[in-house]
């Protein structure tokens, strides 16, 4: 969904600021999966009302969140 490929190129970017000690590219990947998890886990949520109001069928929501975080 193209919500979620935007927010995961803004926390990718985030990744380049505070790396610790973490390589930027290992720090952004995780990052990354970790905002795919909480993306699925509030879509999951969201009832008929809401999923249309964002224009999302309940067809597409079932393919966003059968998606493993890593893709």
């Amino acid at each position: 969904m193209e919500r979620t490929l935007s927010s995961d190129l803004m926390f990718q970017q985030r990744a380049t600021d505070t790396h610790g000690n973490l390589p930027l590219h290992l720090l952004a990947t995780l990052m990354l999966w970790k905002r795919r998890i909480v993306s699925r886990h509030q879509l999951a949520r969201l009832d008929e009302r809401l999923l249309a109001d964002a224009g999302i069928s309940l067809y597409q929501r079932q393919l966003e969140i059968s998606k493993p975080f890593w893709r």
